[in-house]
């Protein structure tokens, strides 16, 4: 089975679980004095215990399922952007970092342009070439290759979208054994 069909299936088992446990609800409690509607099926005592048991069987399954799935994230390496990692490891880079990263790298392309139209108001010259004689004017000083930054944005969003394709392609290849 593939790791697509593995997820598929802990899906379909999350639902089914939810659905066995839903279905106990009605039994659990009755009043002595009326029969109990599952006594010709062994009562509600023995739905209980086999939809408990079906339960208990159901997580057995999907823990089976999920620690294959996990096993073979940690042997596999796939590369994205000519860097090479583990499956595991670009899934909490994904899951952890990436958003920080992307975040911080937007923000300050953000806070560098609102700064130089700030100065821009504030200084109140767009040609510097034609300043007024006599006049001082500073300088907006970024300590950061702007280049770089831009490149960096760049970089994030084509290794995220890049490693999208690369998980659902290494999902549907990759045969896990349960």
């Amino acid at each position: 089975m593939t790791i697509t069909e593995a997820l598929a299936e802990i899906k379909t088992i999350n639902a089914r679980v939810v659905k066995r446990l839903e279905s106990i609800g009605p039994y659990v409690l009755r009043d002595s004095r009326i029969l109990d509607p599952l006594s010709k099926d062994g009562g509600s005592a023995a739905f209980i215990a086999s939809e408990l048991q079906a339960v208990r069987d159901l997580t057995i399954r999907s823990i089976s399922l999920r620690t294959a799935i996990q096993k073979a994230n940690l042997e596999k390496t796939i590369s994205v952007n000519g860097e090479s990692r583990t499956v595991a490891e670009w899934l909490t880079w994904r899951r952890e970092h990436s958003e920080t990263q992307k975040s911080f790298t937007n923000m300050l392309i953000r806070n560098i342009a609102s700064a130089r139209d700030k100065f821009k108001e504030k200084v109140g010259i767009v040609d510097l070439q034609n300043k007024p004689v006599g006049a001082t004017i500073g300088e907006l000083i970024v300590n950061l290759d702007e280049k770089w930054l831009l490149g960096e944005s760049d970089r994030l969003e084509k290794t995220l979208g890049d490693l999208d394709g690369q998980l659902s392609l290494f999902n549907a290849r990759t045969e896990v054994e349960i």
